[in-house]
Formats: C-alpha cells, structure tokens, sequence
C-alpha cells in the first residue's frame, strides 16, 4: 500500500522548491512522483511538423522523489506523516500520524 498516492495534495521538504504545495498527477514508479507546478524545468525542444508541435523552449514539470514530499494536513496546516490502521472489518486506511484522522482518497 503506497502511503503517498495520486490526487493527494503534498508539500515540499527538501530540495529547490522546499515549501511550496501541490497536488499529485502520477506515480512515474515506486519511488518517483510528478506534482503539478513544482520541480519546472525549462526544455529545449524541436519542431516536429509530423505531430504539429512547434518549437521553442517549454516549461516541464520533473518527476521528484517521494522521500522530499510530505503529505499536507488542511487540519493542522502543516506537512505529516502517513501511517496505516487496520479496521475492524479488515480494511487498511490511511491516517495522519499527528491526529489519527482518516486521509480522505481524492
């Protein structure tokens, strides 16, 4: 079970964009994730009339690995902890560490 899923909205621990929040749009693997407007970068790339792109310099989102992103808590305001809690009927859920809260699934 990944503690950091898709559409769970993250904030920055570690590296160039320390502090600024996003929301998850894909799991690149086990380990590395794309956040929508952090980790930009600037691509040079080359017109290719067979797809109908121009060329130019594109700003790209990178993927980052999931070790520097914390999940955020709207409750607190702050970055926390993922842990998992087994339900009585079986189920494993998500909570936050701090508060014990059930992380809703976006």
């Amino acid at each position: 079970m990944n503690k950091i899923r898709k559409g769970d909205e993250v904030i920055v621990i570690a590296g160039r964009d320390k502090g600024k929040r996003g929301t998850i749009t894909q799991r690149k693997d086990d380990s590395y994730l794309l956040i929508d407007g952090i980790n930009l970068v600037k691509k040079h790339t080359k017109p290719n009339p067979l797809k109908g792109t121009t060329g130019g310099i594109v700003e790209k989102s990178m993927p980052i690995h999931q070790s520097n992103v914390a999940i955020f808590n709207a409750a607190s305001g702050k970055a926390d902890r993922v842990g998992i809690k087994l339900l009585a009927d079986g189920k494993k859920v998500r909570v936050f560490k701090s508060s014990g809260d059930e992380i809703k699934a976006a």
